[in-house]
């Protein structure tokens, strides 16, 4: 058993993921649960919650859809713009400035002066973080094949988003370990490879703590997302 199932056993066996994803979903999809956010999602934003889990089994993936470009050309994470779209998730960018300001001691040890003597506006302090789909303080990203590094994009965004009071909750949706196996069988372990998103590159990096706080709901696209892949694989 390799660290990614032992990891997915040991997730499984608190009853958190069986609780509050259906079976069917579990079936098509493996899930990690970091900082309770299963417990954050289906208890404070239920009706986010569903809507994503219902996303989640609307998707079906062809062998066409396999076949084409990575990237920002895969119809992939297009499926999911069109289920969750429609129900007022929106992408959305945030940038801020951070405001010092510097408080001088008065003559008396620990006291200090009600207004600053200076203030420092540092512009521009969070800047360029995006995020796929924002609703109500859930947020979702969709990440099908494109360069490893985005997760580092990803997580970081989703971690300011936490910190600046913007989301309570994401949600990574990637590939699962298992669709490796298809690759290999039509010969696209060259477009699909190492160092493109999938779950192996996710998960060493929420285990390092990448997004600091924030709680995240990995999600790994299987095989059994693929239409007819049941009967073909």
């Amino acid at each position: 058993m390799n660290d990614t199932e032992l990891r997915h056993q040991s997730i499984e066996t608190n009853g958190v993921i069986e609780q509050w994803i259906p079976d069917v979903l579990r079936k098509k999809y493996t899930f990690y649960n970091y900082n309770h956010a299963v417990e954050i999602l289906s208890q404070s934003f239920p009706a986010e919650f569903r809507e994503i889990l219902n996303a989640l089994k609307q998707l079906e993936i062809s062998w066409y859809d396999i076949m084409q470009s990575g990237g920002n050309e895969s119809p992939i994470p297009p499926k999911f713009n069109a289920a969750l779209d429609p129900k007022g998730w929106r992408e959305i960018r945030i940038s801020g400035d951070l405001l010092i300001k510097i408080y001088p001691r008065k003559e008396r040890k620990g006291v200090f002066e009600k207004k600053p003597s200076e203030e420092k506006t540092i512009c521009n302090y969070i800047d360029g973080h995006n995020i796929d789909f924002v609703k109500n303080r859930v947020a979702v990203d969709v990440e099908w094949n494109s360069k490893d590094q985005t997760f580092d994009r990803d997580l970081y965004a989703m971690r300011t988003y936490f910190e600046c009071d913007i989301i309570s909750a994401g949600v990574i949706i990637t590939r699962d370990e298992s669709l490796n196996e298809v690759f290999r069988k039509l010969n696209l372990m060259q477009k699909y490879g190492a160092s493109t998103t999938w779950m192996g590159k996710l998960l060493p990096r929420l285990d390092s703590r990448r997004h600091g706080g924030c709680p995240v709901l990995a999600v790994g696209i299987t095989p059994h997302c693929i239409k007819g892949g049941d009967d073909e694989i």
